[in-house]
């Protein structure tokens, strides 16, 4: 598309993400809610809405979400009730779905994005509800029928839905990867697309920008990654582009985002509320919740992914990249933050994790729990290096791959063993340099008459004598005050 028409217009987006919560079992009955298991065994008559059957709210979800809305700093609602969503699926065994319509857990609150343009802020959201799950119809390839699973109808999910705020896909993909970070930093969810325990579906529509209203909506849907959700909103903001382009009208509808050819299809129009008659469920009751209750909710809250990235650029010092890549996995900010109770040297130990370490758990395919170093280890290496008794190169690619091995030897006695503490006895090197300049007297003579680079090539010959050996620091200080006399 040429960039002048573009240019014109202001893409306007708004994300419905669907957590599914990782409970035991369903939100409203005591069924596995556990993924993966054999078609339909995860069902009861209360999953499957035979009629005298009654719900029992599962208190471990509201839990979760309202973590989700302290997270979020949302308003907590502490007088809630449930509502049923009328409409006929295959997989919605009984013909509605228990929501929350006029009353949501968490009202309000925001999730700070950070795109790659660097343009950090935050995007409001307006509210998060608990919900219940429908099941799964299954379309196998040349077959005319349809399968259907209800082991997952009634496992329980949060909807998170923001604000239309959004006006990237870059963006867009990053407030996905902000919600995925913040339910795993919670516990509340596995936050796997490709599974289906995060969902997203996006609601796009696009204005010319200096236009005062919003155009009309799409939603898309089935998107099973963040870089799809990418792909579907550019596709989706480029098709309506070029509809209005040409004088066409955008309508309201649910449009389907094909994987292989990263295009969007119309599915049905889009339904308005009144379609889903809403009305309260009188199987259950009203839920409070107590100020002990939400306090206590509080104490349970672990350190978030914001709040130590702000930790690691204000206090530590660190890049933006560093505390994003460092931020991006629970357990490795974890690790971090134990290294970093034992090191004053935070950015050796974000290179330590960033580098020789995640490279060692990407090749060997393991997470960082499973890692044979601790942090007590760790923190003697980069002290090694600080004090100059190792070079880095000596410590990450031989002291290193030797403790992964023998994960139960302290590093200095094995440094030692191998012969890789330096020298840094300046009479030792000093010795060395005047052996080495004595065999070059032509290299001495070029230098001093300005071939400075020639420094490098004696710092090479003094660590070869030395077999590696030598203090570089101590070895380049010494060689200049000899050369330049």
């Amino acid at each position: 598309m040429d960039n002048n028409i573009r240019d014109k217009y202001q893409a306007v987006i708004g994300l419905e993400v669907h957590a599914q919560l990782l409970t035991n079992t369903k939100i409203y009955n005591s069924d596995a809610a556990k993924f993966g298991n054999e078609p339909n065994t995860n069902i009861s008559t209360i999953t499957l809405g035979h009629p005298g059957t009654l719900p029992k709210l599962n208190k471990k979800v509201v839990e979760y979400a309202i973590k989700m809305g302290l997270a979020c700093k949302s308003e907590i609602s502490r007088v809630q009730t449930f509502d049923r969503k009328n409409y006929f699926y295959p997989d919605l065994p009984k013909g509605y779905q228990i929501t929350q319509d006029k009353t949501p857990i968490c009202v309000g609150g925001v999730v700070r994005v950070k795109p790659k343009n660097g343009d950090e802020r935050d995007i409001r959201l307006n509210r998060i509800h608990i919900e219940e799950d429908a099941g799964k119809s299954i379309h196998l390839a040349e077959e005319t029928d349809t399968l259907v699973d209800f082991n997952r109808a009634g496992v329980p999910l949060i909807e998170i839905v923001s604000e239309p705020d959004l006006r990237s896909s870059d963006e867009a993909f990053s407030f996905v990867s902000e919600i995925r970070k913040l339910v795993r930093y919670l516990e509340i969810c596995d936050g796997n697309m490709e599974e289906g325990s995060l969902r997203c579906d996006a609601n796009i529509s696009i204005m010319l920008k200096d236009a005062s209203e919003y155009g009309k909506k799409v939603e898309v849907k089935n998107m099973n990654s963040m870089r799809n959700v990418q792909r579907a909103i550019d596709f989706e903001i480029e098709r309506q582009i070029i509809e209005i382009e040409k004088g066409n009208e955008i309508y309201s509808e649910t449009r389907n985002f094909d994987q292989p050819t990263g295009i969007t299809t119309s599915m049905r129009a889009k339904e308005e509320l009144n379609d889903y008659r809403y009305f309260p469920d009188p199987d259950l009751s009203p839920l409070v919740v107590s100020d002990e209750w939400l306090e206590s909710l509080k104490g349970q809250m672990p350190s978030l992914p914001n709040e130590l990235y702000d930790k690691y650029v204000n206090k530590y010092n660190l890049s933006s990249y560093d505390a994003l890549v460092l931020t991006d996995i629970k357990e490795i900010a974890l690790f971090f933050e134990a290294l970093c109770s034992k090191t004053l040297n935070f950015k050796a130990a974000s290179n330590w994790i960033m580098g020789p370490i995640k490279s060692y758990l990407n090749e060997s395919s393991v997470d960082i729990n499973q890692f044979p170093l601790t942090t007590d280890k760790l923190a003697k290496i980069i002290a090694l290096v600080d004090s100059n008794q190792l070079s880095f190169s000596a410590a990450s690619q031989k002291l290193f791959p030797a403790l992964l091995t023998n994960p139960e030897k302290e590093p200095l006695k094995l440094a030692e063993e191998m012969n890789l503490v330096q020298e840094s006895d300046t009479g030792t090197i000093e010795a060395i340099i005047d052996e080495v300049l004595t065999e070059l007297p032509e290299k001495v003579a070029s230098y001093r008459s300005g071939k400075k680079g020639l420094l490098g090539m004696f710092v090479g010959e003094v660590m070869k004598i030395s077999k590696g050996k030598a203090d570089p620091k101590v070895t380049n200080q010494l060689l200049k005050q000899k050369l330049d006399k």
